[in-house]
């Protein structure tokens, strides 16, 4: 499958067409559908600087994308890049579309001096955890993630 990467703004042309993709990875993940919303959100994320957006283009339509925000690293006084959210459509998976996004974040976070690129996932979701140790990511576990949940 041949597709363009593309670094997304509120005024890309792509942008309609990345939000509502967007709105069905939330949906994926057992989240309402809320289009007017979700763009709304997306566009403040995007136009604040707090998330950057690459998504991939397959015949000039969104078929994945991945997020991600930079952070500093204190104690090393530099930068990391943390993976927020990576989606790929049903029809799209297994093409190499999300190891594509993924090494364009790797490439850009090494280019800008970055000292490592994070991520998340839940433990069941094999497929991910196969594709991330394929590509050299390992489970830190020496750390524990903790949450206060301020709303319900």
């Amino acid at each position: 499958m041949s597709y363009l990467l593309t670094t997304v703004t509120p005024g890309s042309p792509v942008f309609p067409e990345t939000a509502a993709l967007f709105d069905e990875y939330r949906i994926h993940y057992g989240q309402p559908t809320d289009p007017a919303t979700t763009t709304e959100w997306l566009s403040t994320q995007l136009t604040e600087g707090t998330l950057n957006l690459t998504t991939a283009l397959y015949d000039g339509r969104p078929t994945g994308f991945i997020t991600t925000v930079r952070l500093p690293a204190s104690l090393r006084l530099g930068t990391i890049c943390s993976i927020r959210d990576l989606y790929v459509t049903p029809a799209s998976r297994h093409t190499g579309t999300a190891r594509a996004l993924l090494t364009q974040v790797i490439t850009e976070a090494r280019a800008a001096g970055a000292l490592r690129v994070s991520l998340q996932t839940e433990p069941q979701n094999s497929a991910a955890l196969a594709l991330y140790t394929s590509m050299g990511f390992h489970q830190v576990h020496d750390l524990t993630t903790l949450n206060l949940l301020l709303t319900e």
